[in-house]
This record gives structure tokens, sequence and C-alpha cells, in this order.
């Protein structure tokens, strides 16, 4: 049971990353500092306003990059300049005015109940002036979170957090742009700390009057990499340094004791329709491939790592059965050995000569694999989409 615990608001620090928001910052950071005692604003190269010059009649301190180094920089600046200042917790904010400082406040109460956890601010999209692409980015990267740390969070893209000094100092980051963000809460989850949220207001203007240092392709392609490489952390069989140590192995344990109630967990586990999809591709790739007798096995161990549906990916992968997707795999790694097909097709000369086709079934299948994985994965997105469309027509009515 979480304790609630006396919060000294000195310690607080607030955080404000600015690029080229010369219209913006000197209003949210005279505003946050209403609020709280300690403000830190870090420039990140901006060329569009002397920064130190905007606050120099103000006791709100001002950090200089001499040159723009990424979202994620400004962030790990301020973090080792508040620790040597005793912080004990760093709340980040937009310089953009996209965020309102009035809902400081409601990270306080969350700060006292658990002093080891991450608090993210969930805008609040309902309104009509949200961007569609802000919307599909906020769920797309709600989508990896789940999958890379099996915690549903509605925000994972908002930069209005409170973080915990001690703690995020220990944690070996890598982002330096806005590909840190994301990884900062999956780290943090594989170190034990837990994600919190809370609901917050959100100010989007017109199109026209929109400023961002966001750029599409290359921060897009930053965090693609990121999530590589987070996958590829997540599915080695290497436990991840702890920071704060939490047990499951009670539920665990009382699943395993209820097989009918384990059933159902499995059923409901990421059955989302993107969640299903990305379950019956992987259950595909991995199918196709020449894991001879142990398919289902490296299957359980990589759906287990990325939280994924289980029960979808097997049974996805009953499709991949002999003799019909062997046999292509095997004719298409024949045909890129020799450049014709092979035609001696039999039992005997496939199947009973396994070890003479592995290669060929090998290199067919990492052409296959993908693909198959991908049709099957659209196939059943649309699916479950349509199912659920159903469902809540049903409900509904």
């Amino acid at each position: 049971m979480l304790q609630t615990k006396t919060i000294d608001t000195s310690r607080i620090w607030v955080v404000i990353p600015t690029f080229n928001n010369k219209d913006t910052i000197f209003d949210v950071a005279c505003k946050c500092h209403q609020r709280l005692e300690h403000v830190l604003v870090v420039d990140d190269g901006s060329i569009d306003v002397n920064v130190e010059t905007l606050f120099s009649g103000t006791d709100i301190i001002v950090l200089r990059h001499t040159r723009n180094l990424g979202k994620g920089m400004a962030i790990r600046t301020a973090l080792q300049y508040i620790r040597k200042e005793n912080a004990e917790f760093m709340l980040t904010i937009d310089a953009d005015g996209q965020h309102q400082p009035e809902d400081i406040e409601r990270f306080i109460p969350l700060l006292k109940q658990n002093s080891s956890a991450i608090i993210i601010g969930s805008r609040n999209f309902n309104s009509l002036c949200i961007p569609g692409k802000s919307r599909f980015g906020r769920d797309f990267s709600n989508f990896w979170l789940r999958l890379e740390t099996g915690k549903i969070i509605d925000d994972s893209q908002s930069g209005f957090r409170a973080y915990p000094v001690e703690y995020l100092s220990r944690m070996k980051l890598d982002g330096r742009c806005y590909d840190f963000e994301i990884e900062v809460l999956i780290r943090a989850v594989w170190s034990g700390l837990e994600l919190s949220q809370i609901p917050i207001n959100v100010f989007y203007p017109p199109q026209a009057q929109r400023m961002s240092s966001f750029r599409p392709f290359i921060d897009n392609m930053r965090i693609a990499l990121m999530h590589a490489r987070l996958i590829g952390r997540r599915l080695l069989p290497i436990p991840y340094p702890k920071l704060v140590r939490r047990t499951h192995t009670e539920y665990a344990l009382n699943l395993f004791a209820h097989p009918v109630r384990l059933i159902k967990v499995l059923l409901k586990e990421n059955a989302t329709p993107l969640g299903l999809a990305v379950s019956a591709g992987v259950g595909m790739f991995l199918g196709v491939l020449p894991l001879v007798s142990v398919h289902i096995l490296v299957i359980i161990y990589v759906t287990s790592r990325l939280h994924l549906n289980k029960i979808m990916a097997v049974a996805v992968q009953n499709l991949c059965m002999p003799p019909f997707v062997p046999v292509a795999c095997i004719e298409l790694g024949y045909f890129m050995l020799h450049k014709r097909w092979f035609t001696d097709i039999t039992w005997k000369t496939v199947f009973g000569e396994i070890p003479k086709r592995l290669w060929e079934w090998l290199l067919g299948s990492l052409i296959l694999a993908p693909v198959l994985a991908v049709i099957v994965g659209v196939a059943v997105f649309f699916l479950a989409q349509a199912l659920h469309k159903r469902a809540d027509a049903y409900a509904v009515e």
C-alpha cells in the first residue's frame, strides 16, 4: 500500500526546454513560476530571440546550448543541473503554450503518493482543433509502449511530466531528441518504476499559428530506430537492471492455479484490432521460418516478451503447417540458389531430405515470411475492427 508523504515543493523544479518559442516561452515560464519556486529554462540553440536577455529581470534560471541538440539533450542538461541543486522531482512542460501551467497543481498529490513513479499529463483530445496526425501519433506511440512494457497509457507522447530525479539520473538513456520521451518511459518500466497519469488541458492554436520544431521525417525515423533498439533489447533473455523491486509472483501463481481465469486473461491480452493484427503477423512470420519442432515455443517466448496475444499468434501459426508453406519456401529458395525451379517435388525429396532443404527453406522463408505476415496482419486488423464496431453497435442498442 502506497504511503502518502509530505512534499517539499521547493525541491520540485519546473524544466522548460525551448527552441524558437519567442512568442510563448516568457508567459509559460512566468506562469509556472507563480506556482513553484524553481523554474529552469533550457534554450536549445534558439535563433529567434535571446532567451537569457528575455529573463534577465527575473530569478528564472536559463541554461543555453550554443546549437540545437534536441529536446532530449535539453532535458538531460536540466537534469544534471537540478540534481546538484538537491531537486527531488523534475516537472517538464512544453514552451509552445500547448500545456496549461495551472495544471501543475494536479501533479502534486500523485507525487505525494508515489515518489518512484513517472507522472504523465494525459492531454484532452476531445476538442475539434486537435490535428489528425497528433491523434494518430499518440495512438501509435501508446501501442508501442504497450508492446514493449505491457502498460496501458493514454498519452505516451505528452511532454508534460513529473520525473523522480534520483531514479532518472541512474537510468542509462540514449535518446537525444523526441525519441528520448518514449525511451525514458519504456526503460523506466523495465527498471521497476511505475507510470501514472492525470488528465490535463491542452491548447492547439489554428493551423496558421502553430509553431513546431518536430521534423516529421527525421524525428519519426529517430523514434522508429529507437523502438527497433528497444524491441531488440526486450527480446534478449537477459534481466534488465532494476532500480525498484516489485513482485508479481503471487498474481502469476494464482492465474496458473485457476486455468479458466488464465484462459480469459490470455484471450483479452492486447486484444485491440492493432494488437491482434501484430500478434497474427508475428505468429505468421515465425511460423514460416524453419524453426523445426520449436515453432510454438519460440512464438510463446516472443509474444510473452512483447505482451502480444499468444492465442492469436499460436493459432495463426497453424496456417504454416506442412506441406504448402514449407514447399513454397523451398521452391523460392531453390530458385534463388539455382535460377530454376525445383521440379522433383515428392514427400521424400522435400521432407525426407530436410537437412538438404534447410538452406533453401531458410532463404525462401526470409522472403515469404514478411509478405505473409503483412497480408495476415492486415486481414486480421480489418476483421477485428469490424467485429469491434459491431460489438459497440450492439452495446449502444
